[in-house]
């Protein structure tokens, strides 16, 4: 039975007053995780790969079938392939392979600041000879994102991997990307140059739209960060152990030998609640970045292999590539709302696109979650 309050409440048009046992405390959103997710969540195994050009720091995933070799881009790591080399050995019978350029990620060098296209192209044949120094290489399909899509692009033009059958290269175009470069110091300069901790770096690339998805922001980030030189002078930073959140590498892998590779023996190798900074300073590249990209339009056109580019809008084609399209010398994609690293953001899509690739020129063949997508053009 109303109270004779309720029904005069009601009478006046008023809503219903709300039942107690309902309440009225609207209940708070759970806050989003910015922690970092170890390497071995997403690889098989990872190897310093020594070479006579350096010592590079490699992630495998996969054991049969063609390997892709995945070349990052400028700034990045090769730990921004984590998800993608997941979902391609998942959608295609295939190996992944990936590694840090010079200068980047773990890879060291008796020069790192020599970033030169022929100096990273050479460094690609090292690494892969080195990698299978006691048996021949398997067929290898070059991949790059940005800066390593060129890298690629380069490699396959004076071939230096004679086992290549393939190239893909991602959102990198000779006309777009020669454009941007009168922007990139601003660009530079506009991004903080220190993080408190690597979480506060992972949201900052989330919210600022670096990379727009947050799993793959929390496992290679820290790549592209390293420890403050200065960090242990600072009071406030918490050097907390992190052996209770991000676990030892998984039992079993190899220890390193005579061939070259030598074992990691750990899955994050720095503190991650201590003040971080850019691993690598790219504006102190600049010299390199017209090298990078001119003429890239042409080589790429002219590479003897099946091809595709993968791209994030369709606005970042160039005239030569426009034309080379129509003329059905390259198959071209469009992974729709993603950025610039559109593997990280969308990398289930473009695993996708590479597999789709790789089993329409016959390859490899088809995985277990295996999804065809029909090319743009």
């Amino acid at each position: 039975m109303m109270s004779q309050l309720h029904r005069k409440l009601q009478g006046a048009g008023l809503p219903p007053m709300m039942p107690p046992s309902l309440g009225t405390r609207v209940p708070r959103h759970k806050k989003r995780d910015y922690s970092v997710l170890p390497w071995n969540n997403y690889f098989d195994s990872r190897e310093m790969v020594v070479t006579s050009r350096g010592s590079f720091c490699t992630y495998k995933k996969g054991c049969t079938g063609p390997v892709v070799v995945c070349l990052h881009g400028g700034g990045f790591s090769a730990l921004s392939w984590a998800l993608f080399s997941k979902h391609l050995v998942e959608a295609a019978q295939c190996q992944v392979l990936a590694f840090d350029l010079r200068g980047h990620g773990d890879t060291k060098t008796s020069n790192d600041s020599d970033l030169s296209i022929e100096t990273l192209s050479l460094d690609v044949g090292a690494v892969i000879q080195g990698f299978y120094i006691n048996t021949e290489p398997p067929p290898v399909v070059l991949l790059g994102h940005s800066m390593g899509g060129s890298v690629a692009v380069h490699s396959s033009k004076i071939d230096i991997v004679p086992s290549q059958i393939g190239l893909v290269v991602i959102d990198v175009v000779e006309g777009s990307a020669m454009e941007s470069l009168n922007g990139m110091k601003s660009f530079l300069r506009s991004r903080p140059q220190m993080f408190k901790s690597l979480e506060h770096a992972i949201e900052w690339s989330v919210r600022g739209g670096q990379i727009k998805n947050c799993e793959s922001a929390r496992v290679s980030m820290i790549g592209q960060l390293k420890p403050c030189v200065s960090a242990k002078a600072l009071p406030s930073a918490d050097y907390h152990d992190l052996t209770d959140v991000i676990k030892e590498e998984e039992e079993g892998e190899s220890a390193g030998n005579n061939t070259g590779h030598q074992s990691s023996s750990q899955t994050v190798s720095q503190q991650t609640d201590v003040p971080h900074e850019w691993r690598i300073d790219l504006e102190k590249t600049e010299e390199f970045w017209s090298g990078w990209f001119k003429g890239l339009s042409s080589l790429f056109l002219s590479t003897p292999v099946p091809k595709v580019l993968i791209l994030a809008g369709v606005d970042r084609l160039d005239k030569d590539l426009a034309i080379g399209q129509m003329q059905g010398k390259f198959q071209m994609q469009i992974v729709g709302q993603a950025g610039h690293a559109v593997h990280e953001d969308a990398p289930d899509k473009v695993a996708d696109v590479v597999a789709t690739y790789m089993i329409r020129n016959k390859f490899t063949v088809e995985g277990e979650y295996f999804h065809r997508v029909t090319p743009t053009c």
